[in-house]
């Protein structure tokens, strides 16, 4: 449920700061995410209703991402910054209104053109389940405004560093499909009415989550006095632009497993699947370095005494090798992972055969995806984020000019798309780019996955192997890449250091 959303941090020790049950309530509900899909699969299989299933608990919190979610934490959060409590708490309440009228709007929108909005998403769903597809589009569009909603009070928790109520919240409704979806497998009835059902019930305890949540830190916002002078809110186009930065890199795979659906039934699932594999790592190491990397980086280009490489390089180095180490395991496990993952309850071994495939397909889009996320906050530093946004819309155009039913060839798609955002990004950073990159670094980390690579290609037993012999080869790979990197590059030592 929860999407990639930027955490802004004004100091380095913030994270610290938060506390280790924070930083573990992040991976705990990036976990939780993954063993809800893993449940999906087991309920539901790789099927048509299994495709309605994702679509059902993802559309909500995808259409929060692009209207609310990043804005709000690109906008608000500096906003906020320079703002005393009380107009805290007058702009929140009005961002309330705003985005609850937002959130009936889209739902009635989502409710008038139910029947154009499944074939569009689901363009290969067949035609006896056309009427359950209607139905999941109508419980998605009742859960839009409780989705837009905690994207607001989830950004206010941010602002008050309260990490804790903020992961905690992914925590409490992933926690609760899981529950809804084991009973389902449990019981052997998967019905999509009742997983959307559980969808508006994990919504509303959301809600709850991050209502008591502000009352406990007693944050005005909920209720009290406004300030003498209405509370302003910053101007449309700076929410444009922080929209369309935030809300293309998610359009993306949400649109790609659309045109893979056009091959039939349970397409759309397969490539969902799939596109987990690759997105825990991009989420948990690359994009979580970008973000710790921001406040060096901001003081670097602050100051003007600031060393800009010292600041750049190291987070170059970092997100580059954890990203060959994350390809490195995919590409040499990525059957083990699929059955550890997927492999049980209704999905036949077809399926996951497929959902390996694409997944070791995807794990190279890691690579132009982690330059890509260092590259993006220099650029946040320097607020030329419009760069990054005409390169996604450009990725985002090619994509629908080019459409391909077939998921592997959807999925090089995206690898091909997200290499040419990561050019254009560097290319954006001028010539001072060759002494900001850790070569050494890159060179040395993508031999070693090159490496890895070749000794997959030469062992063709390898996904014969039993899941723990794969996963151990995984974790072998994955630490060599490190290793080896880190023994080429003193850019990568400083960075693990930090």
């Amino acid at each position: 449920m929860a999407q990639a959303k930027p955490i802004i941090l004004d100091n380095p020790g913030m994270f610290l700061r938060a506390g280790v049950l924070s930083l573990a309530l992040l991976l705990a509900s990036r976990l939780l995410g993954l063993a809800r899909e893993s449940a999906l699969a087991a309920a539901f299989g790789a099927s048509g209703a299994a495709d309605l299933a994702v679509l059902m608990l993802t559309l909500p919190d995808w259409l929060a991402g692009i209207a609310a979610s990043g804005a709000l934490a690109y906008v608000m959060l500096p906003a906020w910054a320079g703002m005393d409590p009380q107009a805290v708490a007058a702009t929140q309440r009005r961002l309330a209104r705003v985005l609850l009228a937002m959130g009936v709007g889209l739902a009635a929108a989502l409710a008038l053109l139910r029947f154009d909005v499944l074939d569009l998403l689901v363009p290969g769903l067949g035609a006896g389940l056309h009427e359950a597809g209607v139905a999941a589009i109508l419980w998605s569009a009742a859960a839009v405004p409780l989705a837009l909603l905690a994207s607001l009070w989830a950004t206010r928790l941010q602002h008050e560093r309260d990490f804790t109520g903020m992961y905690g919240a992914n925590l409490v409704v992933n926690g609760v499909l899981v529950a809804v979806l084991g009973a389902m497998v449990v019981s052997g009835q998967a019905m999509v009415a009742a997983l959307g059902a559980g969808l508006l019930a994990a919504m509303g305890l959301r809600l709850l989550w991050l209502r008591r949540r502000l009352v406990l830190g007693c944050y005005p916002s909920l209720r009290g006095p406004s300030p003498d002078e209405p509370a302003a809110l910053p101007p449309a186009a700076t929410w444009l632009w922080a929209a369309a930065a935030a809300g293309l890199p998610l359009t993306l795979p949400f649109v790609a497993r659309s045109m893979a659906s056009a091959s039939g039934e349970g397409a759309l699932a397969t490539f969902n699947y799939a596109w987990k594999l690759v997105e825990l790592p991009l989420m948990l190491a690359i994009q979580l370095v970008a973000t710790l990397a921001f406040p060096h980086i901001a003081r670097a280009f602050a100051s003007p005494d600031g060393d800009l490489a010292a600041a750049v390089r190291p987070a170059f180095a970092l997100a580059w090798s954890l990203a060959c180490a994350a390809a490195a395991a995919l590409v040499v496990a990525s059957p083990g992972l699929a059955q550890l993952l997927f492999g049980w309850g209704r999905m036949d071994p077809k399926s996951l055969q497929q959902v390996a495939e694409l997944g070791s397909i995807g794990a190279f889009s890691l690579l132009p995806q982690a330059l890509a996320a260092v590259g993006l906050t220099v650029l946040a530093a320097q607020q030329r984020m419009h760069i990054a946004v005409a390169a996604y819309a450009a990725a985002l155009f090619l994509l629908l000019a080019y459409p391909s039913p077939q998921g592997a060839t959807v999925m090089a798609q995206l690898n091909l798309l997200f290499a040419g955002v990561a050019v254009v990004v560097l290319a954006a950073l001028g010539r001072r780019l060759v002494a900001w990159l850790p070569w050494s670094a890159l060179a040395a980390a993508f031999a070693a996955l090159a490496l890895s690579a070749w000794t997959r290609t030469h062992v063709p037993t390898m996904p014969a192997w039993p899941i723990a012999a794969q996963l151990a080869v995984a974790l072998t790979a994955a630490a060599f890449v490190m290793a080896v990197a880190a023994a080429a590059s003193a850019d990568l030592r400083r960075a693990l250091r930090r």
